[in-house]
């Protein structure tokens, strides 16, 4: 197949020009990444944003496997004998996977198939006769084919029947009719397995349920899904047979002869036997890949404001991961992140000692000089939040509480064990909660995105691709955010574009044993750091403090003589550009565009110049729940109370209120107007008012609502 049919194809399947999707798929063929590609080659792909390239990158894969696939069809009916220039021509020239498995089914090697039985019986020549539908002595037909093997001219009848149903459900036109009806018509049902009432109880929605497949939201696709694999749900989807049948027969039946009743019959056991669980497995995979993909950007989507969300930044800290019985565990970190000291405290019962762990954590602060308190958001949270909040510090320290979600997943991790080999799992928990604080991307990125807390369903759905989206995400924000590679860990920069978990291993140990980097052109010292790793990695690497200013910004390397010429021709030099807006002001940018550099770049280089090092995340507060609320039994109905977004899915928003439970804003009570989309109304970690309108102690569940606020 020509590279430009595929170029055609993808452009229009985009809406893009064809000259973008050329320029972006030669240089991700050359090795760019699409961080790389999104922000430095702004020229050749036309301004082309992440996610285009990343859809790009997806429907030149899906092509390339088509391609595979074709191939392989050619092939196996050419071994066949039965390849033919029109053949030929038919599979060279579709470009849809299904049309290609249609045209391929005919010739598919079957295992034996009643039709397949029939024509070892010499029986073909007589499901010919009766699908002309002219012949009505039918009976009579059939005694000229009766054999050992055919007894009575019912077994003749019953063997014609048995290829003509074949022969419809290899027809290309029936099977896209039937499609078309699905598409239109197609119901999801389900109702309980037998005997499994109670023990599935939690499906007790969908234990007789039925609606339109094209309306039926993906999240409620899974959960029926999920309810059918653990063997709870009985799951049906299938328009109304009978009318399907009646529209086939009006388009295969002609005239009312015994041969066409014959016709007939083949047809409504085709469609029972045959086109029916084929089309129906087709669409519930179409459904199930529908629903994957919109979970798996909610999933994204959330992931993305999780990582993006405002770090502390480098100051020491203090981190409590609570508990009742066995205590809190207390860690004391410096501004990098390093372990200082460990401890436990136990102001809760049973053991009670408040006054005691107050100026254990008092002591703490001032022997370590620190700055800011995390406390984890899990049992005994906010009671450990108000026991910090009571403290009288000698200056003003500021106090957070820290989402924990995933941190016992660290503590027992490879990763935690390598970075921690003598603490045990709770030292280890506390100091995740810590750096959470800090910089909650840098430490989010050891665990498996899976174990964060956010999204819907993420064990129903295609694996691969959740991955593949969430590595990607998280690809996206470290590369957005920009890394200090003298702090970063070899799993941050193991997501930085162009490295990946080898070459940043390479990077922490030069650093380890040549000190920190003082320069990017350093960087080509690393034991295999080629010139297109570095090309790749250069301009998402931070170094503060080093002599040239630049590589601490995202400015890449390549274009570094084109801002010294911009202070040369000022009669400057690059630190005082940076630092002087006047300076800048006086730069006309048309003056250092090239064939290569176009204004594109040359802004995205003035706005670097603006606010070097400046981290796009902004910066950490504080957020304060209602003093008085700790459990559900606290809540009463009408309340109004500040909370914090944990999660959006499609059918709404969990709202953190300060108690254990997380509550629901269903997707009805997010505004005063309609809702399509959550993900348009509230952000993970948004802060947020919430009115409280049921509280259902028993089935620990709180419903809220956002309206009129």
């Amino acid at each position: 197949m020509s590279q430009d049919k595929h170029l055609n194809i993808i452009a229009e399947r985009l809406g893009l020009p064809v000259t973008k999707v050329n320029s972006t798929i030669r240089l991700l063929s050359e090795g760019a990444t699409v961080p790389f590609i999104a922000r430095y080659r702004k020229e050749a792909t036309g301004s082309l944003d992440e996610v285009q390239i990343s859809e790009i990158k997806t429907q030149k894969g899906k092509l390339d496997e088509l391609e595979k696939r074709r191939e392989t069809i050619l092939k196996a009916i050419e071994e066949q004998g039965k390849l033919t220039d029109t053949l030929r021509d038919r599979i060279i020239s579709t470009y849809d996977l299904t049309e290609l498995e249609d045209i391929y089914l005919p010739y598919k090697r079957k295992r034996k198939t009643r039709a397949s039985a029939a024509r070892e019986k010499g029986l073909e020549p007589l499901a010919k006769t009766l699908f002309a539908q002219q012949a009505d002595d039918v009976e009579r037909l059939a005694t000229n084919y009766l054999s050992d093997d055919v007894a009575t001219t019912e077994d003749a009848l019953q063997g014609a029947r048995d290829i003509i149903a074949e022969w419809f459900n290899e027809d290309e036109k029936v099977r896209n009719r039937v499609r078309q009806i699905f598409k239109r018509e197609a119901t999801i049902r389900s109702k309980v397995a037998r005997g499994k009432e109670e023990e599935g109880a939690k499906y007790r929605d969908y234990f007789a349920f039925e609606e339109p497949l094209k309306k039926c939201p993906s999240h409620r696709l899974l959960a029926i899904r999920r309810g059918e694999e653990e063997g709870f749900l009985r799951v049906y989807v299938a328009p109304d047979e009978e009318e399907t049948i009646y529209q086939l027969e009006r388009s295969q039946i002609k005239g009312r002869s015994a041969s066409s009743e014959q016709v007939k019959l083949a047809l409504q056991d085709c469609y029972k036997r045959l086109l029916s669980p084929s089309i129906e497995n087709e669409f519930r995979n179409l459904s199930k890949e529908k629903a994957d993909a919109e979970a798996i950007t909610v999933f994204a989507d959330n992931l993305r404001e999780l990582l993006m969300a405002a770090p502390l930044g480098q100051r020491s800290v203090l981190a409590i991961d609570p508990g009742y019985r066995t205590g809190c565990k207390v860690v004391c970190l410096d501004q990098s992140g390093h372990l200082l000291y460990n401890t436990a405290i136990y102001p809760h019962p049973p053991q009670s000692k408040s006054a005691e762990a107050q100026d254990r954590i008092r002591a703490l602060v001032d022997r370590y000089d620190l700055q800011a308190i995390a406390v984890g958001n899990g049992t005994a949270g906010r009671e450990t939040l108000s026991l910090c909040q009571a403290i009288r510090f000698e200056r003003s320290i500021a106090i957070f509480m820290v989402n924990e979600s995933g941190a016992s997943i660290y503590s027992a991790s490879e990763i935690a064990r390598e970075e921690f080999p003598s603490e045990d799992v709770t030292v280890r928990g506390a100091v995740s909660i810590g750096r959470r604080l800090m910089d909650p991307l840098a430490e989010l990125v050891k665990i498996d995105p899976k174990s964060i807390g956010v999204g819907q369903y993420q064990h129903d759905v295609n694996q691969t691709q959740l991955k593949e989206s969430l590595d990607q995400t998280v690809e996206s924000c470290v590369n957005a955010v920009g890394i200090n590679i003298n702090t970063a860990s070899k799993h941050l920069l193991t997501y930085v574009s162009g490295l990946g978990p080898s070459l940043a291993q390479n990077i922490v140990t030069y650093r380890i044993e040549n000190g920190t980097f003082s320069s990017r052109a350093q960087l080509r010292k690393v034991p295999r750091m080629g010139d297109k790793a570095f090309e790749q990695a250069a301009g998402f690497l931070r170094i503060r403090g080093a002599k040239n200013p630049l590589d601490n910004t995202a400015v890449h390397p390549e274009s570094y003589h084109i801002v010294k010429q911009m202070a040369t021709d000022l009669n400057s030099n690059v630190s005082e550009l940076i630092a002087n807006p006047s300076l800048r002001q006086r730069v006309d940018l048309r003056r250092y565009t090239t064939d290569q550099v176009g204004l594109p770049t040359l802004q995205d280089i003035m706005k670097e110049l603006e606010k070097p090092g400046l981290d796009p995340r902004g910066e950490a507060r504080a957020f304060e729940f209602a003093k008085d609320i700790h459990s559900m039994e606290d809540l009463q109905i009408g309340m109004v109370l500040p909370g914090l977004i944990t999660n959006v899915t499609n059918f709404g928003a969990f709202v953190d209120i300060g108690i254990k439970q997380d509550g629901l804003v269903h997707i009805s009570q997010l505004a005063d107007r309609f809702v399509k989309n959550p993900a348009d109304v509230v952000k993970v970690q948004q802060e947020v008012r919430v009115r409280v309108v049921e509280v259902d102690i028993a089935r620990k569940r709180v419903s809220l609502s956002m309206k009129g606020l």
